[in-house]
């Protein structure tokens, strides 16, 4: 049997294997004539035999700790050829994990890499080893798969079952890599059979989400078969009534069997128009469930008002088919650019009378600030409020007041020419909200301006200055790190799975990145603390007085770090001085000097950068340079109040605005 082709791999991927940054390998590329030499690729972007590449690590003492077993795994399926031979590799690690050896089928370069993943999850576990492949793989074809966050999975498992009633049955006829049914097993599962059913378009995913159903630890009682199937052209389910379906369906497909399903009779409502293929599935969806059952699908927003789907959304309504329509937030799950939205189906009782209203949630935070044109999503309270305000709804109660707005409609008032169900045009705005931020911002914005006061008081002094006096000498960043009076860090790249988003726990180092500076906030990333001792010498970790510098023209800025430790990353640097013979404040002052900066400009039409080393200090004594530090300190105080008491103003008069057109002027 011929062996499979060498395993390569580039620059970028060496230092995410040994955990340092891109410079550092090609810095070992340059002092080491050990290094492996090209075995593929350009000069500009050369490849390396990945065997060759661990063998010199190894050698050097760059490894640094025997536990990366799945960052090496990666490579191995990286190397194939192309994203449906790297799935069905993936997809086969499962089916093989308890037999010897790959299954057949596959290429000798597959099997090699199934064989690799089958010895590291005797180490690692089946389930750990599956799922972090199956991510890598998500990544890396980001573009073209889609799939369901898990928190948007859980909230939409929620609002499925919101008193807590356990399905039989749960389908998801469009179901990619299986992450809806996933979440539905470990939610619903218990000693009572669950049946949970699948479909898929693709055979690559459907192989992948058997895998990762049948590695996730679920109990025997829950029962899984997914297919491959066109659900809406040839659906694999015909004759299921499910209690449950979850789908988040593929948007803006223009050829999803228009014309030959014309006739087909799951269309109760009406034919779909050809640019509706999301109400085809809504429809699919309705027809697939038992008397009593409930459908929560993930669409994007225009499904909810554009002029071609009226009719089927009046249907929806006259009949109650549709209960709830709830908007989540901008970011909640891909296209991250919209605010997708939920909607809540329930096949109607053939007796009972349908519903007169319709529940409509605007789960939009409308609290954004200049400081964070996109916060994160908070899932902790759409879980918490959004199944409640449903469970109330359903049982006829009035919802409790929430941080997320709603409000019941009667179907008669929606049943125009249009019928425009998006919530935010039927959702009244709380004005109240608006006078609590309105108090909220006039209250921060008061202070701002005292404070903006005290800081114009300390600086009136400065007013006297005048261009007469000698000047003094200078000297430059480079001739004080050669001199040792500072020393220069830089930040290192991190592995993107290996930084971890959301609220920082206690002892959590912040990670700060050129994104935050971007847009002005503070880090959103962190490292736990068994991270940061892993890492050890590759991480850049700030200390108490460093000054922070930002590297590139457009964010450049230097500041004193205050609440050290923070992880930095490339662009981002620490200057660490003496503070024997340096100042801080001084030295973060004269650095970020408008003048300075355009001196030591790269000045290229592209994405300039400044030479940190060719930036320029007054040489003065030290007592000298903490009365200079002092006024610099000021200014930089100065400058940050004046941005803040910009943003506030801007918040204090949007709060006002709605306060008065609420008509609550007193």
């Amino acid at each position: 049997m011929p062996s499979p082709p060498p395993v390569t791999v580039t620059l970028a991927e060496i230092a995410r294997l040994a955990g340092v940054g891109r410079a550092a390998v090609s810095n070992w590329r340059r002092r080491y004539h050990t290094f492996p030499e090209p075995a593929g690729g350009t000069d500009t972007s050369p490849q390396f035999d990945l065997a060759e590449v661990e063998s010199w690590l190894r050698a050097e003492g760059k490894l640094r700790r025997e536990e990366d077993l799945l960052r090496w795994l990666w490579p191995q399926f990286d190397a194939l050829d192309g994203r449906t031979a790297a799935g069905e590799a993936i997809a086969a690690v499962a089916g093989a994990a308890s037999a010897d050896g790959a299954p057949d089928g596959l290429g000798d370069a597959q099997r090699a890499a199934v064989r690799e993943a089958l010895a590291v999850a005797r180490t690692r576990g089946v389930g750990p080893t599956y799922e972090f492949l199956l991510e890598r793989w998500l990544g890396a074809h980001v573009r073209q798969v889609t799939t369901t966050p898990g928190q948007l999975a859980e909230l939409m498992v929620a609002l499925a079952a919101p008193s807590g009633d356990r399905p039989r049955t749960v389908l998801d006829p469009a179901c990619g890599t299986g992450g809806l049914l996933l979440t539905a097993g470990h939610h619903w599962s218990s000693r009572r059979r669950l049946d949970l059913l699948g479909a898929d378009i693709s055979p690559v995913l459907t192989r992948l989400a058997r895998g990762r159903v049948a590695t996730a630890g679920l109990p025997r009682s829950v029962r899984t078969q997914i297919r491959t199937g066109d659900t809406l052209r040839s659906d694999v389910w015909p004759e299921e009534r499910a209690d449950v379906v979850l789908c988040n369906p593929p948007y803006n497909t223009r050829d999803w069997g228009h014309e030959e399903l014309a006739t087909d009779p799951r269309w109760v409502f009406a034919h779909p128009p050809r640019t509706e293929p999301e109400l085809a599935w809504v429809q699919h969806a309705l027809s697939r469930l038992a008397d009593g059952g409930t459908a929560v699908l993930l669409l994007p927003p225009g499904v909810a008002k554009r002029r071609a789907g009226r009719r089927i959304r009046a249907g929806l309504l006259r009949t109650g088919a549709l209960r709830a329509l709830i908007a989540l937030p901008v970011g909640s799950a891909p296209p991250h650019s919209v605010g997708l939205h939920l909607w809540l189906l329930r096949k109607p009782a053939e007796d009972a009378p349908p519903p007169t209203t319709l529940l409509l949630v605007d789960a939009e935070d409308g609290e954004r600030t200049g400081r964070d044109p996109r916060p994160p999503v908070d899932w902790d309270a759409l879980l918490r409020s959004v199944p409640g305000l449903v469970q109330a709804y359903e049982a006829g109660a009035t919802p409790a007041r929430t941080a997320v707005r709603s409000t019941v409609v009667p179907v008669v008032g929606l049943l125009d020419e249009q019928v425009d169900l998006t919530p935010a045009r039927h959702v009244p705005a709380d004005s109240g909200s608006a006078a609590r931020r309105a108090r909220r911002s006039w209250g921060e914005f008061t202070s701002v301006l005292g404070r903006l006061e005290e800081i114009s008081t300390a600086l009136a002094p400065l007013r006297q200055l005048t261009d007469d006096g000698p000047q003094p000498s200078m000297t430059s960043v480079d001739e004080l790190l050669r001199a040792e009076a500072l020393h220069l860090h830089g930040g290192q790249t991190l592995p993107r799975e290996a930084v971890h988003h959301g609220p920082r726990p206690r002892g959590a180092v912040p990670v700060l990145t050129v994104a935050d500076l971007l847009h002005g906030t503070e880090p959103t990333g962190w490292l736990g603390p068994h991270q940061v001792t892993a890492f050890g010498e590759h991480l850049t970790l700030t200390a108490p007085h460093d000054v922070v510098v930002a590297g590139t023209s457009q964010l450049f800025d230097a500041w004193v770090e205050e609440a050290a430790p923070m992880v930095l990353v490339p662009q981002i640097l620490a200057l660490r001085p003496d503070r024997d013979l340096l100042d801080p404040w001084f030295l973060a002052g004269c650095l970020r000097s408008p003048g300075n900066t355009r001196q030591a400009g790269s000045h290229s039409t592209h994405a300039s950068r400044v030479d940190v080393r060719r930036l320029k200090v007054p040489r003065l004594p030290l007592d000298e340079q903490r009365r200079y530090g002092e006024a610099f300190r000021r200014i930089i105080e100065l400058e940050r109040m004046l941005g803040r008491a910009g943003e506030l103003g801007k918040e204090l008069s949007s709060a006002l605005s709605d306060v008065l057109a609420g008509g609550r002027l007193l």
